[in-house]
């Protein structure tokens, strides 16, 4: 080389190179790292928002129970129809007739709610349909018949058998039980004794509160984990003084 001229050599080419490349890499690295995380902490973000807001809904959807009769078969109070409570509650599921709606929110159209539990791919699910209420003799064709409670001169509606389909909603998922319970006021003839959580709805009227027990089927710390609900249910009146179109 001659004197005065500036230049590099091959080795140093080679070494700005690698160097270069190794920092380069770091930081695809370090993006993907980031990402990565974001990712996983979005996903949990939306999971927990998924869990509180479907557990927001079903307390929603319970306290807005609405003291609705019907006529089994569709036919009307005025024809000779015997009106009965629409309201069903077993173990494994319920019906009810709620002012909040899942499109519409509390100032929606009033819908009949088949609350029931279903099988998932990792344990059981809690599903809800709803059904636009129409009165008493629309709802009426849900209902196949009646059957007596006991002890008592009331009868529960016998309601068509409930089924998953396009517009089921999904509230809760891969859980390891989901039970219903309903707080019921003392028979007429015990009235010395508290009101009692029964697994099945076998009295005149509505339940004093309403009850959900669910449990995750994988217990995770690091998600929140569906938790039971209990709602009051603030109807103090006969139902036979209920007017017919749910107000």
């Amino acid at each position: 080389m001659r004197r005065g001229e500036a230049g590099v050599t091959l080795i140093e080419i080679l070494v700005a190179v690698t160097l270069l490349s190794l920092l380069s890499l770091g930081m695809v690295m370090a993006m993907r790292i980031g990402l990565a995380a974001y990712s996983k902490t979005e996903t949990k973000l939306m999971d927990t928002r998924r869990v509180v807001g479907a557990q927001r809904i079903v307390q929603s959807e319970l306290e807005g129970l609405i003291p609705a009769l019907i006529t089994c078969g569709g036919i009307s109070v005025q024809a000779g129809g015997p009106p009965v409570v629409l309201f069903r509650g077993a173990e494994d599921g319920m019906w009810m007739v709620s002012a909040f709606s899942l499109a519409q929110g509390w100032r929606g159209q009033p819908q009949i709610l088949q609350l029931f539990v279903m099988s998932g791919d990792e344990g059981v699910r809690l599903v809800v349909n709803e059904i636009p209420y129409t009165g008493a003799a629309g709802a009426g064709q849900l209902c196949t018949g009646t059957v007596e409670v006991p002890n008592s001169i009331a009868r529960l509606p016998q309601m068509i058998p409930v089924r998953a389909g396009p517009q089921t909603f999904v509230l809760a998922d891969k859980l390891a039980y989901c039970r219903f319970a309903y707080y019921t006021p003392p028979n007429n003839n015990l009235m010395n004794q508290p009101p009692t959580w029964q697994p099945v709805w076998a009295a005149k009227g509505w339940p004093l509160a309403i009850r959900i027990e669910m449990a995750p089927a994988k217990d995770d710390p690091s998600h929140v984990q569906p938790i039971s609900i209990t709602a009051p249910i603030h109807i103090r009146r006969d139902p036979e003084k209920v007017s017919t179109d749910g107000n």
